[in-house]
């Protein structure tokens, strides 16, 4: 039913669209962008830095390592969070270029999507002829455009308000297409070692401080990845079978997550995706996590792994990990969440949207259409969706 559309992408000012920052789930999506839509046969034109590295039809430079360099010196992105200001060199050199650049390709009806939210917005005020479609909203604030995709419903509902419970305010455009993900990029294994990961921004609104509580308690062996300073949080000692492993590496990331019994994401705040949750799953790693946000979504209990709510829920789950089967996480990543999966919503979407530009837009129809599947959601076999009478 889709036709072939034009995408104008923007990466992030302040990192690289390559597979080093795989600490920054917007600057992967991207990523995968280019390499799912370019697969699909559509035409995407990319802006962001000299060393981006990534499937597309046309590559622009838009800021260098020097640009960079005079933002944030030799500051240590891997070990500490990122760091950035939409008022700081990257981001009005990035302002100025990609501004100038898009009006030079730009084509009728070409989209432009800003992956960066608020952040790419001038850009998008600069060409508000085009069509703005965010195309993955994770962040709390600074949504903007007509057309919008959330990463789930947890976080279009938190953006909604209750206002849009009370009163008929929703708009058929803002819709929910989960993150995507490359399943080369993991590696499956049924065959674990005796440990548990934890992988994201080391602090504690993604849950640490439970993780460690729990860990400690039991004595069970922790393995902690990604960016953050531990001591920063009052973690001064460490208890030997907690391990700080850094700042993981594509190659790194899969072997580690291939290899843990459990993954753990009690996110304190509501999470809007959750992204390495899906990534463990990819690997067969269960993942324990708390019972809000996406996890609600994304976390089938007691078949991908558990949802939790007190500190006794969270000891049982990780000395009942054993009872999920890899086999059941993996298939729920693979039916639901890869590339090829997501690229079939994000060209209906797209087509929804090109309708109103086009054609006759809520009401076009289209006779061709043999089915309705975009939005199903497939189970791993023998799940049961709803407990017996």
């Amino acid at each position: 039913m889709s036709q072939k559309f034009r995408f104008h992408i923007l990466g992030l000012p302040h990192t690289v669209t390559n597979d080093q920052y795989t600490g920054c789930a917007y600057t992967q999506k991207v990523l995968k962008f280019g390499k799912m839509m370019k697969a699909r046969g559509h035409h995407v034109i990319h802006y962001g830095h000299e060393d981006s590295n990534l499937i597309c039809d046309e590559h622009v430079t838009v800021t260098t390592n020097k640009d960079l360099e005079k933002a944030y010196g030799n500051y240590d992105w891997r070990k500490n969070f990122f760091k950035f200001d939409m008022n700081d060199h990257a981001y009005q050199t990035f302002y100025n270029n990609t501004i100038r650049e898009v009006g030079k390709r730009k084509q009728k009806h070409d989209f432009l999507l800003p992956f960066w939210g608020w952040g790419h917005k001038p850009v998008c005020d600069a060409h508000n002829d085009m069509i703005v479609v965010e195309p993955g909203i994770g962040y709390a604030e600074g949504q903007f455009a007509q057309w919008r995709i959330y990463e789930s419903y947890a976080i279009r509902s938190a953006i909604g308000g209750h206002q849009a419970v009370g009163t008929c305010k929703e708009n058929w455009y803002h819709i929910v297409i989960p993150n995507y993900f490359d399943p080369s990029e993991f590696e499956y294994s049924k065959k674990k070692d005796d440990y548990f990961l934890f992988m994201g921004r080391v602090y504690p609104g993604k849950g640490i401080d439970i993780v460690w509580q729990v860990c400690e308690k039991m004595g069970l062996k922790l393995k902690i990845a990604g960016q953050g300073n531990l001591e920063e949080f009052g973690y001064k000692e460490i208890p030997g079978q907690i391990e700080k492993v850094g700042y993981l590496n594509s190659e790194q990331r899969k072997k580690m997550l291939a290899k843990a019994k459990g993954f753990w994401l009690p996110s304190m705040f509501n999470e809007p995706f959750g992204g390495a949750s899906i990534e463990a799953l990819f690997a067969g790693c269960p993942i324990i996590t708390t019972d809000w946000g996406s996890h609600a979504e994304n976390n089938l209990h007691g078949v991908t792994g558990f949802r939790c709510r007190t500190f006794d829920e969270f000891c049982w789950a990780a000395k009942n990990i054993d009872k999920i089967n890899p086999q059941d996480c993996r298939d729920w990543a693979m039916a639901n969440f890869t590339m090829d999966r997501i690229g079939d919503m994000y060209e209906h979407y797209f087509q929804m949207v090109m309708d109103v530009h086009t054609g006759k837009g809520w009401y076009q129809e289209h006779p061709e259409r043999k089915e309705l599947d975009w939005l199903n959601r497939y189970y791993p076999k023998g799940v049961k969706i709803a407990p017996k009478a």
